[in-house]
């Protein structure tokens, strides 16, 4: 009997290591064939704008239209190619500005980086960026969600490059003591390992609707949509990004004491009224713009990335703002 036991142990042990032998082959052979995927759209999928060096590496920077006023599109946190995710917009504004897209490293085209994500290092790296790219000032800087708050440096440190800031839905210093809310999420550092793993791909397979701009069919080319679906598979939660996440408390402290200069026209899109144990996003930014000289709050129905749904509009308002002002 004791004998007859110890078989069937045996074979269950044999059939449950084949099964981890098997997975791990499985595995192993997807990290290969997620590489050459890698390797193979970066060719088919060229940059689509011009390569800068700062600080010994690459950084993409994509330009388009010509105008009186250069507005530079900074990027919220971790979406995976800024110069795709913006086009709809880009298209619009283009027709009378002068745009630009610095994509910071760990987006998009550019290289990865080991530098700390202090907001000091990402508003030098932009400026190095523009300067390199012969793109001159002053800006009309436009930043989507955590970069309202480089944007916010940016003015307090080089007003005289900046011309005016119009945010979409942007992250602020002072949202966390209004809020009340942890805005600081820890991310562990293996999460920087999705892209080499294959796991990015994966994702970027099954669940593109979580990577990829959801708006009305048509609004991105095909070839839009492509291309930002490679760059997500081969960089998506890397190592510069998890090391931003994890910089912004310490950036959140940098810049608590800041505000909107008083003479700095400032415009601010948002999403329809949101509370927060009663208190409201709209309200919120009311605040921080009551200061401000020449001023603007325009809500938007819609989600946290107005620009995927409402270019047209957002385009519109800032042109009447700029040329109003």
């Amino acid at each position: 009997m004791n004998v007859i036991k110890g078989k069937k142990k045996f074979r269950l042990w044999t059939i449950i290591k084949t099964i981890l032998l098997a997975a791990v082959a499985v595995a192993v052979m997807w990290v290969i064939y997620s590489k050459i995927m890698t390797a193979y759209e970066q060719r088919k999928y060229p940059a689509i704008g011009e390569f800068v060096e700062v600080d010994g590496k690459k950084m993409h920077v994509y330009t388009k239209g010509q105008g009186d006023n250069t507005i530079v599109l900074l990027s919220g946190l971790a979406t995976p190619a800024p110069a795709l995710d913006f086009e709809p917009l880009i298209n619009e504004l283009s027709k009378k500005n002068q745009v630009v897209v610095v994509e910071p490293f760990g987006y998009g085209w550019s290289d990865l980086t080991d530098k700390e994500r202090t907001v000091e290092n990402i508003v030098e790296e932009t400026r190095a960026a523009l300067k390199k790219s012969n793109i001159n000032g002053p800006y009309i800087l436009m930043p989507h969600s955590v970069s309202g708050i480089y944007s916010l440096y940016y003015a307090n440190h080089y007003p005289e490059e900046v011309k005016a800031i119009i945010g979409i839905d942007p992250t602020l210093p002072q949202m966390s003591e209004y809020f009340g809310d942890d805005l600081f999420p820890a991310m562990p550092n293996y999460l920087g390992y999705m892209a080499p793993t294959g796991i990015a791909r994966l994702l970027a397979y099954v669940a593109p609707e979580n990577i990829l701009p959801l708006a009305e069919k048509g609004t991105y080319p095909e070839v839009n949509l492509k291309t930002a679906k490679s760059i997500a598979a081969a960089k998506y939660i890397n190592k510069t990004v998890v090391n931003e996440t994890n910089e912004l408390r310490d950036n959140f402290d940098i810049t608590t004491n800041m505000t909107f200069p008083s003479d700095l026209p400032v415009m601010i899109f948002t999403p329809e009224e949101q509370y927060v144990e009663g208190k409201s996003k709209i309200d919120f930014y009311h605040a921080q713009l009551q200061n401000i000289k020449t001023n603007k709050l325009v809500v938007l129905e819609g989600q946290h990335y107005l620009h995927w749904t409402h270019y047209e509009e957002m385009s519109e308002n800032l042109n009447e703002f700029v040329e109003g002002k």
